[in-house]
């Protein structure tokens, strides 16, 4: 059994070394998902959120060297759990390029809200700690999952619509 953690920095480093894991398998994921993505809107989005994404890296890195510790990523059971639901559809559901399009934005929307909630709590844990260097990085991060999850949200809606005329 592991021992108790009882530090708050502790939990701090521990969230953002979940986030770090998290930001990884995504630099590794993104690239995939734009292949599969048949929508060109869709797929140049997955692209330019790779780019963002390796800055994500880079700033959680800097994170961690302003409070003097190795950048050390913890396993993220949540952001693998939403990969694994985007595996299984692809390989159990065979789903046509349209389909396919709705439902990655709907996995792109979910990786963006757990990654927001994640930040949330992580910006929130750096300014009462004082740690305003983290905060402002964390910040930065923060920020443009926010501005992701707007532009998810308008391909989303299109989509729908296109979607949505080809059911009647």
């Amino acid at each position: 059994m592991a021992e108790k953690m009882s530090d708050p920095r502790e939990l701090f480093l521990h969230e953002l070394g979940d986030l770090l894991y998290a930001e990884r398998l995504l630099v590794k994921t993104l690239p995939k998902l734009a292949k599969e993505a048949t929508d060109s809107e869709l797929r140049s989005g997955f692209e330019q959120h790779t780019e963002e994404t390796k800055q994500h890296v880079t700033n959680l890195e800097q994170a961690f060297k302003a409070l003097g510790k190795p950048a050390k990523a913890e396993r993220c059971p949540g952001i693998e759990g939403i990969k694994a639901e985007h595996d299984e559809f692809v390989e159990e559901e065979s789903p046509s390029p349209d389909i396919l399009n709705g439902f990655l934005t709907g996995a792109a929307a979910r990786t963006e809200h757990y990654e927001i909630a994640a930040y949330e709590g992580a910006v929130t844990m750096a300014r009462a700690m004082g740690e305003t260097k983290v905060a402002t990085l964390l910040q930065e991060n923060l920020t443009q999952e926010k501005e992701t999850l707007k532009k998810v949200n308008t391909i989303a809606k299109r989509l729908a619509k296109e979607s949505a005329k080809q059911a009647k």
